[in-house]
């Protein structure tokens, strides 16, 4: 795969990323009550003195009356920051607000960086290890190795909270996952194998100690430098953690270690291993390419010489990606959970052979589907776990939990280990990860996507970040003027986009011909339809779409919902048996909500109701939840009674009939559907819990509820999504972002907004 396949922006887009509104990526948000004078008192004084007390009497119970439980510190001096070098500490606080953000989306752990400007180890180590009552968790980043072992290893000693370096331990962790099914698929036993790491820094050490606690013989295990192998008795460029893996061999060079070889580790330089290297190793060998941002040999170029090996790398475009976001947010989220006292060898173990196992386990439908249902089973491709497969969450910090209680470092041990699997599974909201899975789709099926509006700077913008992005090819609609407009937005090439201008495209005639044929019969001459061909961008849009000449299609940024949507359905139909209608989604931190319809249908039919309520549980199926839906109304199963009633109550009768697989209920207010202690008076509703499907019955309610909600709501709002047309579009608000112009056209061209 070439390097055009990776994703890819500019240094502008990147800094516009970075400095949109809040600076950053991180904020501090109360988790309290803030409204009153009395929850002033509660949350300072006098009220704050209680758990004061409280934590001098007994200092566990900081952990049940602050953050400290759930804080970890992202910490760096800034010596090693990604590949870029010794930048400094203040540099570095971009990565270090990354991997928080990280641990939050990943695993619900609330995290803090701090960037200190120092490089004498003594002094890094008195600073972190001062910190110890205000975290739960430490986790060190981009320090330059010899330091790094210093300063992790006087930390842990001197500390009674879990410390890790990522930077070691993640990459040995999800390495040595991958190795165990490896070995697995290609019949070989860890203790029998034999290894060559071609580095020796922070990682390729971490790797070489992992493998080794977990069976594989120190003395089948080479490590190579830039000078060649670590042998037993060399004297250049040694230093103690090289000498603890100094070898008994006569092999001086990575070649001469790689015959017979059955597993080669890279964490050093781009071309490090060539082909003819590789030929001289086992049959079917384990080739772990993991330097960055280039690996040591890339998949292809191995899989020519040996076409029976197994290949993984650090990057996201190739198969068996190796990548640290499987391990640390989980880690430390089953560190955590049990206050263990410190991440020992162990856990580590544990976190490995978790994610191993869950890389055999199935991939469910939510995964699968986001990957247009063509990610891979367990074998040769497929070795370590998608990164946003959602069931990490649950496997690996019960895993990391159970090794701790097991090790004799957890000072809160589980006991019910079912029920905190389940709590795992409830911390998250997975709608986040679907959208993230949208996303990796589009770039793995990249679709024709037209961006009807594209003499819009915003339009453009979102057009550029799709292309990007790596999601798909932007089919822009505008004037002769586009190309300027995105030379002045810093696009180098503005000839590489696609643009079709309807005054002098060679489609306009067929086009025409189309609509024509569509709308002779409601009044339109032929002048008429080539007029509107010419001089209508969703028209000519639309046609695109309905000749086939793109795959999907957003517009909405410079009309009303209600004329974009008019224009469109003049070319393209409902998809058939299917009701049109719109979908706003509520994203909050524990919970998804599906309103619909909020956009298309006035006064929805009985039938009408149900095929909503079916389409939406569909989608809310395809975005990772299981639906419960409910018809709202004013009323509450008859109370109060009204003329407006028929309707659902039709509706969900209509439901019943079906035989549908999803549950409902209805008519309902908003209150009973969403709050349980309101639910609990009606003891004979079909709903398990709160419901997470609203169908409203008609569209002034849906339409003010959805606008209120995105306004004045403390969610996030995915929408409005257009659903049951013949040809995948979106119709975006005209307040649109070019985030959310993005966001629209992937879950378009993703299969998700169908």
């Amino acid at each position: 795969m070439s390097d055009e396949a990776r994703v890819q922006f500019s240094d502008r887009e990147a800094l516009i990323y970075h400095s949109t509104g809040r600076p950053g990526k991180i904020e501090i948000v109360a988790s309290k009550p803030m409204a009153t004078q009395r929850d002033l008192s509660l949350a300072y004084s006098p009220g704050v003195a209680v758990p004061v007390l409280a934590i001098a009497d007994d200092p566990a119970l900081a952990y049940d009356y602050t953050a400290k439980g759930n804080l970890v510190a992202v910490i760096s001096n800034g010596t090693a920051i990604l590949g870029l070098g010794n930048l400094g500490a203040l540099a570095s606080k971009p990565v270090m607000e990354g991997k928080a953000v990280l641990f939050k989306r990943f695993a619900d752990v609330d995290a803090i960086d701090l960037e200190l400007a120092t490089e004498d180890p003594d002094a890094f180590i008195n600073a972190v290890a001062l910190l110890e009552p205000s975290f739960g968790g430490i986790n060190l980043e981009d320090i330059k190795a010899p330091e790094c072992f210093i300063i992790e290893q006087a930390l842990k000693e001197r500390m009674k909270i879990p410390v890790m370096h990522d930077d070691q331990h993640g990459t040995a962790i999800i390495s040595a996952a991958g190795l165990i099914n490896a070995c697995e698929i290609t019949g070989r036993n860890l203790g029998d194998v034999k290894v060559v790491v071609n580095g020796a820094g922070a990682a390729a050490i971490a790797c070489t100690e992992l493998i080794k606690a977990m069976g594989v013989s120190p003395g089948n295990v080479i490590m190579c430098d830039r000078k060649g192998v670590i042998y037993q008795g060399r004297q250049e460029g040694m230093d103690q953690w090289k000498s603890a893996h100094a070898a008994i061999t006569e092999a001086r060079t990575l070649e001469e270690a790689l015959v017979g070889a059955d597993i080669f580790l890279g964490l050093s330089a781009a071309g490090a291993l060539r082909g003819d290297m590789i030929e001289k190793m086992a049959t079917r060998p384990i080739i772990f390419a993991m330097a960055n941002p280039d690996p040591e040999i890339t998949p292809p170029e191995a899989k020519a010489v040996r076409p029976d090996c197994i290949v993984a790398t650090g990057r996201s475009d190739y198969p068996n990606q190796v990548n640290n976001v499987l391990g640390f947010p989980f880690i430390f989220r089953g560190a955590l959970d049990v206050r263990a006292t410190t991440i020992n060898e162990e856990m580590k173990i544990a976190a490995a052979y978790a994610i191993a196992e869950l890389a055999r386990e199935a991939v469910p439908e939510e995964v699968a589907a986001a990957y247009g249902g063509q990610l891979a089973s367990f074998g040769q491709d497929y070795i370590i776990p998608a990164p946003f497969d959602p069931r990490l969450m649950e496997v690996v910090p019960a895993a990391v939990a159970q090794a701790a209680m097991d090790s004799g470092v957890a000072t809160k041990p589980i006991l019910d280990m079912d029920e905190y699997r389940m709590s795992l599974r409830a911390r998250l909201n997975p709608t986040t990860s679907v959208l993230t899975l949208a996303y990796d789709n589009a770039r793995a099926h990249p679709k024709r996507v037209v961006f009807a509006e594209a003499e819009e700077e915003v339009v453009l913008r979102a057009a550029i970040a799709f292309r990007d992005g790596g999601c798909g090819t932007p089919v822009l609609i505008g004037r002769d003027d586009v190309r300027e407009k995105l030379r002045a937005l810093g696009v180098d090439d503005p000839e590489s986009f696609e643009i079709h201008n309807s005054r002098h495209s060679p489609l306009v005639p067929a086009m025409v011909e189309i609509l024509y044929g569509r709308l002779q019969r409601r009044g339109y001459l032929h002048r008429e339809c080539e007029r509107l061909v010419n001089t209508d961008r969703n028209i000519f849009a639309s046609l695109l779409l309905k000749m086939g000449e793109a795959d999907a299609m957003i517009t909405g940024v410079t009309r009303t919902y209600g004329q974009s949507l008019r224009e469109v359905r003049r070319v393209l139909d409902q998809a058939e048996g299917r009701t049109p209608f719109g979908i706003h989604v509520l994203v909050g931190q524990s919970h998804t909500v599906f309103m619909a319809d909020t956009t298309v249908n006035e006064r929805p039919s009985a039938a009408e109701l149900a095929d909503i309520a079916e389409q939406t549980a569909a989608v809310a199926r395809r975005m990772g939840h299981e639906p419960r839906v409910a018809f709202l109304s004013y009323s509450t199963f008859g109370n109060p009674s009204g003329n407006w009633l028929g309707p659902i109550r039709d509706a969900v009768e209509i439901l019943d009939s079906r035989g549908v697989s999803f549950e409902y209920e209805g008519e309902m207010a908003p209150d009973v559907a969403l709050n349980p202690k309101l639910m609990v008076n009606y003891p004979f509703s079909r709903l398990s819990g709160p419901a997470n499907v609203l169908v409203m019955p008609g569209l002034q309610s849906a339409n003010l509820s959805a606008k209120l909600l995105r306004e004045l709501g403390g969610d996030s709002v995915i929408g409005p999504m257009l659903v049951g047309m013949e040809k995948p579009v979106q119709i975006a608000t005209m307040a649109s972002n070019a985030s959310e112009l993005v966001t629209l056209a992937v879950l378009a061209a993703s299969g998700i907004a169908l």
